[in-house]
């Protein structure tokens, strides 16, 4: 009978321990999942976060940044596609139950190694090329607006003997043409949230069409570093309503030929270079 009782006595102790245990574990492995949670959360916040802003490709209100955006979202996707077919190749040659089944090493290769990515590159370049050349302007237009680029500053001359510093003036809802210039060095002009990016290349005139769907302010920014002053060549485009248009352009016009923002100079090192090539030149006995 004593046997009994202590059989009984360890039993209950035992099921008195388990739940202990399992109501002590559960808000354990409840509050890691609620912090895997969260983290997950804010990771997600912070990556959507970078999709936005005044500088980003992906909130375009244009139809030229429609085209970038949509070519951003094709090469994700081929990324992906890309990344899923290595992961998942990989994953399968980690299955431990795999058995002793044997591939053709030349048949992975021409397979996985050269038709696969042929095909998926072949197919983001014709996309590529596809959505790029929609981008570019084939010949001058009566709206042509030059863009000159120097360091470090933007100025812009209008069909109609206008010109503005650093301030691009359009109507909303209008195709317009820039020829792109430069007086020094490359620039490159950049509107993230109407279009793409395209250099200025002195003795070279490139042209590019953009369009503002709505009334606003969008940012640029040269995206070529061009010097000391680079940091500050940035430049607005502002698209009004047509009947506000001339009223603000007439406000922002400049007379004549704009001066630079910073003074120009020569690189630092230009002249040690310049001091070093000439001892060198010296030593070997050229001068």
């Amino acid at each position: 009978m004593n046997r009994v009782a202590e059989q009984r006595d360890t039993r209950a102790h035992a099921d008195v321990r388990s739940f202990v245990e399992f109501r002590h574990a559960r808000p354990t492995r409840l509050r890691a999942k609620g912090c895997r949670a969260l983290f997950g959360l804010a990771a997600g916040a912070l990556a959507l976060g970078g999709c936005a802003g005044e500088l980003s490709i992906l909130e375009p209100a244009g139809p030229a940044a429609e085209r970038v955006a949509t070519l951003w979202w094709i090469m994700l996707g081929g990324a992906l596609v890309i990344l899923t077919g290595v992961m998942g190749t990989a994953l399968y040659a980690l299955r431990p139950d795999r058995g002793t089944r044997q591939f053709s090493e030349r048949r992975v290769l021409i397979g996985w190694g050269l038709m696969f990515p042929f095909a998926t590159l072949l197919a983001l370049m014709a996309a590529a090329f596809w959505r790029g050349e929609q981008l570019l302007a084939r010949a001058e237009t009566e709206d042509t607006i030059g863009a000159h680029s120097q360091q470090w500053l933007w100025s812009f001359a209008y069909p109609d003997g206008s010109r503005t510093q650093n301030v691009l003036h359009v109507v909303a809802g209008e195709e317009f043409t820039l020829a792109l210039t430069s007086g020094d060095v490359i620039h490159s002009f950049w509107v993230p949230r109407l279009g793409g990016k395209m250099d200025a290349i002195p003795g070279k005139v490139n042209r590019m069409r953009l369009e503002a769907d709505a009334p606003g302010t969008y940012r640029g920014i040269c995206a070529e570093y061009c010097g000391i002053g680079h940091a500050h060549m940035e430049f607005e485009i502002r698209a009004h309503a047509p009947a506000d248009y001339q009223a603000a352009l007439a406000a922002d016009s400049v007379p004549g030929d704009s001066e630079p923002v910073l003074e120009q100079r020569s690189a630092p090192a230009a002249r040690i270079i310049e001091n070093w090539a000439d001892y060198l030149l010296e030593w070997l006995g050229v001068q």
